[in-house]
C-alpha cells in the first residue's frame, strides 16, 4: 500500500488549508484512513479518522470544529479540510491507513500499518 499525502504550505494564521492522501495497492474501500501531525520536538499525534464509507468519523478535541476528514472512495483520495488555524497546528501532516477488516476506528498510531511521507503546514502570524 501506498500512500501520497499532499496540499501542505504556507498559510496565515485563520487560513484554511485542505491535504489529500492519494492511496494505492490496496482496494480503498477497505482501508480506515486516518491523520497525524508531528510538531518539532513532539510526539506524531492522532487527528482523525475515517471509517471505510465515510460515515464515521473521530477527531482529537484540539481540532473538533476546525478540521473535517472526508473521502472519496472512487477516487482513493482522503482529505483534511482545515480551518481556522493556528500557530500551533505548523506540523509534518501525515496520512496512514488501517488494513484490518475489524478494529474500525482507532486513535492508536500503532495499529495503522501504512503511512504517507508527510506533507508540512507551516501556520504563520
Amino acid at each position: 500500500v501506498q500512500l501520497q499525502a499532499s496540499g501542505g504550505g504556507w498559510v496565515q494564521v485563520g487560513g484554511s488549508l485542505r491535504l489529500s492522501c492519494v492511496v494505492s495497492g490496496r482496494t480503498f474501500g477497505t482501508l480506515i484512513m486516518g491523520w497525524f501531525r508531528q510538531a518539532p520536538g513532539k510526539e506524531r499525534e492522532f487527528l482523525s479518522t475515517i471509517d471505510w464509507s465515510g460515515g464515521r468519523t473521530r477527531y482529537v478535541d484540539s481540532v473538533k470544529g476546525r478540521f473535517t476528514i472526508s473521502r472519496d472512495n472512487a477516487k482513493n483520495t482522503v482529505y483534511l479540510q482545515m480551518n481556522s488555524l493556528k500557530p500551533e497546528d505548523t506540523a509534518v501532516y501525515y496520512c496512514a491507513a488501517d488494513t484490518s477488516l475489524v478494529r474500525g476506528l482507532t486513535t492508536g498510531r500503532d495499529n495503522y500499518n501504512y503511512w504517507g511521507q508527510g506533507t508540512l503546514v507551516t501556520v504563520s502570524s
